[in-house]
């Protein structure tokens, strides 16, 4: 193994990175060696831009469209990645949706859509990816320091679909552990992106919710993402790690 590029060899998929924490994600399991697949909703011409970027880096790189709401185009842009590259060693679920607001304003659709989203698309994508895992294979899902500690109102439903992932993965380690597959979990505190900007109407709350005073930055989000899919973790699994300066200390 190449110290520089712990993930030399490995192919990994990322869902929902055509932005953010996502597309983070995507670039530094690139800079790490991995070949890189994403997948996007409705956002292809920063999809593009991500795959330019992991190219750029002497990798090959790929844009599925699937929405993750859609659970059968989770499964095939799973099975796409393994056929078109020979292989699928690291799974990241990390597409999502936030919703807030008034608990008496809260949707039926609302609900189903983040039930979809966080919690029935990583499940039938590791049902997908199990296929295709060797041994060393890695899951990661990208939850909430909410999911753990909801400091204000208004985010009881998003709270509840990423608490989801906390039994999933647990659960899920218990599953793949005998051939040698982990299972993880990376909790973002508030994070500067176009969806939670650092320059935004609350943003000086989160910060000064902190304990070290400001927001993370999605790069800090992808390097959890990075150590839990390298040989370093090789034994850590069915746990979650908070990057969120402290918001939950």
């Amino acid at each position: 193994m190449n110290e520089r590029m712990p993930l030399q060899g490995k192919v990994a998929l990322v869902t929902g990175a055509s932005r953010g924490i996502g597309a983070a994600i995507a670039v530094r399991l690139a800079q790490d060696g991995a070949d890189v697949a994403l997948t996007f909703a409705t956002s292809p011409g920063p999809a593009a831009e991500v795959v330019r970027e992991i190219e750029a880096l002497g990798r090959r790189g790929l844009a599925l469209h699937a929405d993750s709401a859609d659970p059968a185009a989770v499964v095939r842009a799973v099975d796409a990645v393994a056929e078109r590259f020979g292989r699928l060693d690291i799974l990241v679920n990390n597409a999502g949706v936030f919703p807030t607001g008034p608990l008496e304003e809260v949707t039926l659709e609302q609900i189903d859509l983040a039930l979809a989203v966080h919690a029935r698309a990583a499940f039938v994508g590791a049902q997908a990816a199990a296929r295709h895992l060797p041994k060393g294979g890695r899951i990661i899902s990208i939850g909430s320091q909410l999911a753990e500690r909801v400091p204000r109102p208004g985010v009881t439903l998003y709270a509840m679909s990423k608490a989801a992932l906390l039994g999933f993965t647990r659960g899920l380690a218990r599953d793949l552990g005998p051939r040698g597959i982990t299972v993880n979990l990376v909790h973002p505190g508030s994070t500067d992106t176009d969806m939670n900007p650092a320059t935004g109407a609350r943003a000086d709350a989160q910060r000064a919710a902190s304990a070290l005073g400001r927001y993370s930055s999605a790069q800090e989000v992808a390097a959890a993402v990075a150590y839990f899919a390298s040989p370093d973790a090789d034994n850590v699994t069915g746990t979650s790690l908070l990057v969120d300066g402290g918001t939950s200390a």
